[in-house]
């Protein structure tokens, strides 16, 4: 299984951050291997606008069939389920732990938006 994980580093030692369209960087990882296939910065952390919904977007290009992750916006949660992309939310710790967990059965899949638009941005 291709997992595209929301962290706060380049590794699966770095910790899933909490923001998906505004995480510092994006990995792409084979689940069965632990190998970082894809990613990198995320080159829509700081933008402007629309930020969720670039990174969605980006995921689904990169064929990820799962996201994990800490919260995702309705707008980011509806381009990933019209990808088909499994999202899994409320995630925390190292990346590889949540890779692990996700494994194992223990992550719940999200049935909805964790967070209000914009929430990425401050709140606002």
């Amino acid at each position: 299984m291709r997992v595209a994980i929301s962290a706060t580093g380049n590794s699966l030692d770095a910790s899933v951050d909490p923001r998906f369209g505004r995480c510092a960087f994006l990995l792409v990882v084979e689940s069965e291997t632990m190998e970082i296939v894809g990613g990198g910065r995320n080159e829509f952390a700081a933008a402007a606008g629309g930020a969720g919904t670039q990174t969605a977007q980006q995921v689904a290009q990169m064929k990820a069939d799962a996201v994990l992750t800490g919260n995702l916006g309705p707008n980011a949660y509806n381009v990933l389920k019209a990808a088909g992309v499994r999202t899994f939310t409320g995630v925390s710790g190292p990346a590889r732990q949540a890779l692990q967990d996700l494994q194992q059965g223990k992550l719940r899949e999200t049935r909805g938006a964790t967070a209000p638009p914009h929430a990425g941005m401050g709140g606002r």
